[in-house]
Order: structure tokens, then sequence, then C-alpha cells
């Protein structure tokens, strides 16, 4: 009888020349890069124009500011706002007094009360006058005379009370109102100054903010009313600002005719800058004319130790190159990438 290891040697070789057994993992071969056009895209990388931005600061500014003035000479005795303040049109900002106006109103009205007896007087003696006459005991003429009596009488206390309305409205006229809506910017006077009729009281911005743009003189023939602009967030850092992907859009409105300083000045529509300051800065790209690049969408780099890295199809397979990146934007809404260093027009590349 035959030992057993001697009959299952020969069973077990052929087991492994048929494949029943696995290998070992380190005697597997090596895996292939799949090729096949279904398991990859590819992007033809072309060369095309995109707006040249450039980062400029822009100051918020007020359409219109206007100045809240005294109406009156005299003495402010109370300011009831402080830069910053909102107001409304209409708003008391300030009181001024002048004390000459009191001693006025009062002789005015003593004046009153003086012709105001005349006034009752001129009227009992034309009454009298009239009784007399029907009993037959005085002429026409005497009540002809009381009435043109009672009638000046009658008159001079209507100019009286005009001349006290006049007075009253001058001590009415003493509050300072706001001139419109808006926010103060500066409050020049202090409670116990002494102002003038036509004195500033408070200066208010009261119209939409805008951005004020001053730009080299080399960029004025690339700049045109309508164009678009990126406002950044508040703030002159770039990172309080932010970058031009998350900034904001805004218009150019107004492009000025007139170059001072080798500057030309440009204003800029954006909505949401109510509560900026008025003066303060902030970061603005604006288009400057249009420049040649190649671009790729942002998945297809790829970074391995520091190096940016895009797989393109070359005619023996796919190759990675370094790539020297520059800024993004927006192509027909898809992201992209500028790539400033390592590609060429017509290059294919593989996209993940």
């Amino acid at each position: 009888m035959m030992p057993r290891f001697r009959t299952f040697a020969p069973v077990l070789a052929a087991a492994l020349l048929a494949g029943a057994l696995p290998l070992r993992a380190e005697t597997a071969p090596p895996a292939r890069l799949v090729t096949g056009p279904a398991e990859r895209a590819l992007f033809l990388v072309r060369s095309q124009d995109i707006p040249e931005m450039k980062a400029v600061f822009g100051e918020v500014e007020s359409r219109t500011i206007v100045p809240a003035r005294a109406r009156i000479g005299g003495t402010v005795r109370e300011v009831k706002v402080t830069e910053g303040s909102e107001v409304k049109e209409g708003d008391e900002i300030a009181l001024v007094v002048d004390d000459k106006l009191a001693l006025t109103l009062n002789a005015a009205e003593a004046k009153i009360k003086e012709l105001n007896s005349q006034l009752e007087n001129a009227k009992t003696e034309l009454d009298r006058a009239q009784q007399l006459l029907a009993k037959g005991v005085a002429s026409q003429s005497r009540v002809d005379t009381a009435k043109t009596q009672f009638d000046v009488a009658a008159n001079q206390v209507a100019a009286a009370e005009a001349d006290r309305a006049v007075v009253v409205q001058r001590v009415r006229e003493g509050a300072v109102l706001a001139p419109a809506d808006g926010r103060v910017l500066t409050v020049p006077v202090t409670p116990g100054s002494v102002v003038l009729a036509g004195d500033v009281i408070a200066r208010i911005a009261s119209g939409q903010y805008y951005l004020r743009l001053s730009l080299p003189e080399r960029y004025a023939a690339n700049i045109r009313e309508g164009g678009t602009v990126r406002i950044g967030g508040r703030g002159i850092s770039p990172q309080t600002a932010g970058s031009i992907e998350t900034a904001r859009a805004g218009r150019i409105v107004k492009v000025y005719p007139e170059i001072t300083g080798g500057r030309v000045m440009a204003d800029v529509d954006v909505a949401g800058l109510g509560d900026y300051f008025v003066n303060e800065r902030t970061l603005v790209w604006i288009e400057i004319g249009n420049r040649a690049v190649l671009a790729v969408p942002p998945a297809a780099v790829t970074t391995r130790h520091g190096v940016d890295y895009v797989r393109i199809q070359a005619p023996q397979g796919p190759l990675d190159v370094a790539v020297v990146l520059g800024e993004r934007f927006a192509e027909n809404g898809e992201p992209r990438v500028e790539v400033l260093t390592g590609l060429s027009d017509g290059d294919k590349v593989v996209l993940p």
C-alpha cells in the first residue's frame, strides 16, 4: 500500500495548475490603468478672453448731504442729536432761543390789550350815537364819526394781532428741523453756542449711498457707464473683504469727464451700503479690459506635496504635468481656474 501523501501530491499540483487555489499576494500581477473612453471624460483646453479685473479702493458717499440750518439768531438751548443719529424729515434736532423774542411777545400782547380797550370804547360810543340818532337827538354825522373811530380801532387790533403772530412764528422757528430723512454726519455746535440765522447746526446724509472710485488715468479709456464691478465685503484687508469669487456685483452709473491729478472718477451703484460710514473705504474689482487665458475645471487639478498637477491625454497615454494656477472665475455658470503655465491651447485634460 502506497503512503497517503504520495497520492495527494499530484492532486495538489493539478489544482494549482488549474487555478483552483489562489496564488500568494506577492506573486499577483500588477494592476493596469484602464484607458477606455467609458472610464474618463476629456476637457479640451481652448484660449478664451476673460475680463481683466483691477483691485482698487472705493469710498462710500451719499447722493445728497443737506445742512440743517438755524432759522433765527440766538443761543442754542438744546441739541437732541449726535453724530450717527437717524432722523426723519421734520424731526426737531436742536432748539435756538432768542431772549428778545419773549420781550417782544410781551409787548405785542400788551399792545393788543390796549387796542382792545380802545375798541370797546369806540363800540360804546357808536351804540350811544345810534340810540341818540333814533330818538332824534343826535345827527347822522356824529354816528358816522363814531363808526369811523370803531373801524379804526378794529383795524388796529387786527394789525397788533398780526404782529404778535409774527413774533410767535419766530419763536417757533427756533426749533431746528431735519430737512430730510437720513443720518447725521456732523453737529458743529453745542448747547450754549451763539448762532446766527442760516448757520449750520447739523449735516445730514439724506441720499442713497454709492461708491466713488478714483482710478489711474491709464484706465480711463476702458471704463464705461453700465460696466460691471465686484464689491468685496466690508473692510479693506483681504481677510475681511474676501475674494472676487465671493464679491457682490455693482454697476458703474457715472464716469466723470474731467481727469484731475492723473485720476479719473467714477460712481458705482450698489445695494446694501446703508450701514456703512460715509467716506468708508472698501475693496472693489473693476473691469479694465480683456485678456486671453487657458482655464480648466477645478476638479481637474490635484495637489501633491504642494505642487499642482493636471492630467492630460498624451499619445503614449495619460500624463501628469505640473502647472501654475492663476485666479478663479466662472464661465457660463461653471467654475474655472486659470492655468498660467504647463498647458497649451488644444490639450485634452483628463477629468476624474
